[in-house]
């Protein structure tokens, strides 16, 4: 009865993750993983499979946030605090789900392509880092995430693909902006909590400064490496002004800009199979 009870709490707990981060849209990096493996035309059994583990590998970084957030979340009111108090009381049940989870993922790397353990151990311990304890570290909570966006894609990708490793780094200059956002978004409720994110070190008006420096990176990062004419678009999300009060809208138009501008180096990509700038041939010879 207490094994069926148990498997039945495990289920639950993977249930609320994977409905919570969909309904907050935050599982952008399996588009991102798909995207990439279409663009480097990836065989179609290879791209289900990298799919398929990417979206198990999801749902256990996201457990183990929620994991760790548990006592920031009861405090926070911004989650439903029925789920929370669930985990809380059935953390023994997540923190089986989590090892099963990860030896899961482990085996299936093994057997398919040992390349994915890159995602499994750098996203995994990545997001226990930033959970536990970068989260609340200036500086450090920007850098982790930028690190994690680049590495939970990799899932697409064969390590020894340029190209694939090229775009990685563009994925994560776009965690660095988007993890500079939610920290200016979350800025006061996370100073009342006396957690130090970057916003709150730094406060509002440099932060906004980095936020535009990291999108200026960006941008020329993709002119620099990728595409000489798309990067430029990029631009356009370090002019919009940063709203106060309604950081959330400002974010999805950044979010817009940076889709549609990743998409076209993508056809490019997926067209021609290598970059088109001005400055690559140079810099990195393929």
């Amino acid at each position: 009865m207490k094994l069926f009870s148990d498997t039945a709490a495990c289920v639950r707990l993977v249930a609320d993750v994977i409905s919570y981060r969909i309904r907050k849209r935050e599982m952008a990096n399996l588009f991102a993983a798909v995207s990439i493996m279409i663009a480097l035309h990836n065989e179609k059994l290879d791209i289900i499979v990298r799919l398929l583990f990417a979206a198990v590998l999801n749902t256990l970084v996201y457990l183990i946030n929620d994991y760790c957030g548990i006592e920031e979340d009861l405090k926070s009111g911004t989650r439903d605090r029925g789920k929370v108090l669930y985990l809380k009381e059935h953390k023994g049940q997540a923190l089986a789900s989590m090892i099963a989870l990860f030896l899961g993922l482990a085996v299936w790397a093994a057997f398919y392509y040992p390349g994915l353990f890159l995602p499994l151990i750098g996203g995994a311990g990545i997001c226990w880092l930033y959970s536990a304890k970068l989260k609340g570290v200036p500086l450090a909570d920007v850098l982790a995430m930028t690190a994690w966006g680049g590495v939970m894609p990799a899932a697409g990708i064969f390590l020894d693909s340029k190209n694939g490793w090229l775009l990685l780094a563009q994925l994560a200059l776009f965690s660095a902006c988007f993890e500079t956002i939610q920290t200016l978004r979350d800025r006061e409720s996370d100073s009342l909590a006396g957690m130090r994110t970057t916003a709150v070190f730094l406060g509002e008006r440099r932060t906004r400064i980095l936020l535009t420096l990291l999108i200026c990176a960006t941008a020329l990062y993709c002119i620099l490496v990728l595409h000489y004419l798309f990067g430029l678009f990029f631009f356009v999300a370090a002019v919009i002004p940063v709203p106060s009060g309604k950081i959330d809208a400002y974010w999805n138009r950044v979010r817009l800009i940076f889709g549609l501008a990743w998409l076209a180096v993508l056809v490019q990509f997926y067209i021609h199979g290598s970059p088109l700038s001005l400055f690559y041939a140079s810099i990195l010879p393929l």
